[in-house]
Formats: structure tokens, sequence, C-alpha cells
């Protein structure tokens, strides 16, 4: 987890960290959005193009997949990293998320960057801190190393 911070023009200063993994990747957009409305994510432009192709294709609940593609692209918007190695995010998902001009915690996951604010980070760490010992227990019977 890092801390970081969207400024009072929704530019989000990404930690150096960061910054040197996503000038690795072969893409250099990226879209920023929301699926679930708690959550901001940050999806390499070939990521979120198959998250696309996903919602198009899901036949076992369609309205579930068109609920949630609306609410990606409600909220999401295209982003370069500038020069200064900020992401621009959109009115709409800095105000859903209650996350203009706070500090917010960073997540590396399944290939894109999660952004919490602080309500959410401070739910999910008292979630992790539930049963710690059981889940771990469980997940490495199921195979975690």
């Amino acid at each position: 987890m890092f801390a970081a911070k969207l400024d009072d023009k929704g530019r989000l200063k990404l930690p150096v960290e960061f910054q040197r993994y996503l000038a690795s990747l072969p893409d250099k957009k990226f879209f920023v959005t929301s699926l679930d409305r708690r959550i901001a994510l940050v999806y390499p432009d070939t990521l979120w193009r198959e998250n696309e192709k996903f919602f198009q294709a899901y036949k076992v609940d369609p309205k579930k997949a068109s609920r949630v593609a609306f609410t990606a692209n409600e909220l999401g918007a295209d982003s370069d990293i500038d020069q200064q190695g900020r992401l621009q995010f959109s009115t709409e998902l800095r105000r859903e998320l209650k996350i203009e001009n706070q500090t917010v915690r960073l997540q590396a996951y399944k290939g894109h960057i999660r952004v919490m604010g602080e309500a959410m980070y401070t739910k999910l760490r008292a979630e992790a801190e539930e049963k710690p010992e059981q889940d771990v227990s469980d997940l490495e019977q199921e195979g975690l190393v």
C-alpha cells in the first residue's frame, strides 16, 4: 500500500514505484474508473479493452454486466501520465468516491491499480483484521505458499 494525494484539479501524483511500473508497460494510455462506486481503478488501456469484451460476451446475467459497464463508463475517463507522474481522475469519479483533494491509498492488484479513500481503506483494513490467522490457514490449504 502506498499513500498518495489527489490535488485540487483531480490529478493523482503517483509514487515513483508506480510510475516505473506503468512506464514499463507497452500501454501509455489508461482508463480510470470504478466498477462498484467504492474503489477507483486505473487500468492499462489493453486490460480495460479486455473487460469491455467480457461485458459484451457475458451471458450468465447480461443485465449485471450491463449495469457494471454503465457505472464504469459513467465514472470513467481515459488518462495519460503527465510529465510530473500524475493521472487525471474525472470529476464524476472524484465526487462519487469522495476523494477530491484527499489522501488516497494505492494497491497494485491483478494488473491494475486500486485507489481507495481513507474511509474505504479503514473499512477494508478492519475486515482484514477480523480473522487473519483463519484466512491464511484456509488459503494455505488451497495452495497459497
